[in-house]
């Protein structure tokens, strides 16, 4: 071998090795399903505010980011094409059936989901209760359309196929990659409406972080997830889940909403009280009512840090506490809950294994 031939195929074979890039047939099988959402929005010009969300497809978003292909064999999925303000229940547990099948037909070895920031944290903790697969599961999105400066849902799609190409990522549950930050599904939430620095988790912080593509982890994720958990897409496919609806606390809050949700023959209310878990004389004396109508109600908080316990004012042997989780996941909890239970026994040991 000449001189010349044999220094570039060991530069290729270092560069190879320091980049981990694996021969196409060895490299993991990922499938990026897409739903919408600002990664896939485009803006009239690259500096202006406002936007389309839900524009592009699936293909295209893989097209931005050519060196997916260096990281893992590629399939794209488009399941639905929404701002995520327009995500339904529906949609979940198509996603879920979807990505069941893709696993249980062993047709890939890790899914990314492409997802509107607004109820990203939603779809996370849905998909984590319900899918009874060790595989990866990344949900990733952006905050700025794909045509805006400082564009970031190409470096955020980037890490989440790393993250679910990554062996370490397995068993982990569901997680969303924001930002250069690893979450754990049931502990993340969206906190600025427009910066890229977007989420947290505000009681446990980030589960991890990834940087060139390489993952690093803190911890493992706290609550019960996937192959643990008590639900499965499989036995929620027939299902019309039940309706549950949040009501917000504050200053002065009338009974009407709860009065109006019980009317309408709801079956469950999440509180999102003030402080910790509290909520007005107003609400207190129709959610009394709710309770003897029949009606399973969780008191959670408004407030982003430190959850609700037992210590809460006023609770009775009738209520449910949410924990550590935010209203609106306390909500699919009881969502699923109320397809398989019938006491508040049974709810409240639920909570507390879910919390």
């Amino acid at each position: 071998m000449k001189k010349s031939l044999k220094k570039y195929v060991l530069t290729t074979i270092l560069l190879c090795s320091v980049l981990q890039i694996l021969p196409a047939e060895n490299r993991p099988r990922i499938t990026i399903i897409a739903t919408g959402g600002t990664i896939a929005g485009i803006s009239s010009s690259p500096t202006e505010a406002s936007y389309d969300p839900a524009r592009l497809s699936v293909e295209v978003l893989m097209e931005q980011v050519p060196a997916l292909n260096d990281v893992a064999q590629i399939n794209g999925f488009q399941l639905c094409n929404v701002a995520s303000q327009h995500m339904t229940t529906a949609i979940w547990i198509r996603l879920a059936s979807v990505i069941d099948s893709l696993f249980s037909n062993g047709q890939c070895d890790g899914i990314v989901v492409t997802h509107g920031t607004d109820t990203m944290e939603e779809t996370a903790f849905f998909l984590d209760l319900v899918l009874p697969h060790q595989n990866p599961v990344i949900l990733t999105g952006a905050m700025r359309p794909s045509n805006g400066l400082g564009a970031d849902g190409p470096a955020n799609l980037f890490n989440a196929v790393c993250l679910a190409a990554d062996s370490a990522a397995h068993g982990r549950g569901v997680m969303a990659v924001m930002n250069d930050y690893i979450f754990a599904a049931a502990e993340f939430t969206k906190t600025h409406t427009v910066n890229p620095q977007a989420f947290e988790s505000p009681d446990h912080g980030p589960i991890g972080v990834i940087r060139g593509g390489k993952p690093v982890f803190f911890r493992s994720p706290r609550p019960v997830h996937t192959v643990h958990s008590r639900f499965s897409i499989r036995q929620l496919q027939q299902i019309v889940l039940p309706r549950v609806e949040v009501v917000l606390s504050y200053a002065g809050a009338s009974s009407i909403p709860v009065e109006a949700l019980i009317e309408n023959g709801v079956e469950g209310i999440v509180v999102a009280g003030v402080g910790h878990g509290n909520y007005s004389l107003d609400i207190e004396k129709s959610i009394d009512r709710a309770v003897r109508c029949g009606v399973f109600v969780v008191r959670g908080s408004r407030v982003l840090r430190g959850g609700v316990t037992f210590g809460v004012e006023s609770l009775s042997d009738s209520q449910i506490v949410s924990g550590f989780l935010s209203p609106q996941k306390a909500r699919i909890l009881l969502m699923l809950a109320l397809t398989r239970y019938n006491t508040v026994e049974q709810v409240g040991e639920l909570f507390g294994r879910y919390r």
